[in-house]
């Protein structure tokens, strides 16, 4: 897994003998072990690593007015009871919500007030919850409903 794992050298004389995987790739889930040997002590943990995983099609950037479909999916193995997806929550009266049973968003003609934070929620059958977050980026025209920009001669325009 070299180069993404490194152990948290400066910490292992505080008794802390964390792992750090950067970036938690869908292969790196399962079963890992630490054991840490110190004086005539032996200490030990199991830890489960499970990932969630965001997938978006066509890939980020979306061009607008594309059809945009967004997933997600995680290695928990209990039955997926309902997906929900929350957009810009903590933004006031923009925040919007869907929720499906198949975890699947779909967005027939992406724009620009797409764009933003989205979070992703699965609720499993063992009532499990667990969530990631994605930055969707929306390209297209972001200005004024009418796209007539009127300039004195002489000056500058954007």
């Amino acid at each position: 897994m070299k180069p993404r794992v490194a152990l948290q050298d400066s910490s292992l004389r505080n008794g802390n003998f964390s792992l750090r995987i950067d970036p938690v790739r869908s292969e790196d889930v399962g079963l890992y072990e630490a054991w840490v040997t110190y004086n005539t002590e032996v200490h030990g943990c199991l830890v489960e690593l499970g990932v969630i995983t965001v997938t978006l099609s066509p890939p980020n950037p979306v061009i607008e007015n594309e059809l945009l479909l967004m997933s997600c999916n995680s290695s928990h193995r209990a039955s997926l009871v309902e997906t929900c997806w929350f957009h810009n929550e903590h933004l006031g009266p923009s925040s919007r919500t869907f929720c499906s049973l198949s975890g699947a968003l779909s967005i027939l003609h992406a724009a620009m007030s797409d764009a933003g934070f989205w979070r992703c929620q699965l609720q499993y059958s063992d009532k499990e919850i667990i969530s990631a977050t994605y930055n969707l980026q929306i390209l297209g025209f972001d200005g004024p409903a009418n796209p007539v920009v009127y300039a004195a001669a002489g000056s500058a325009a954007d």
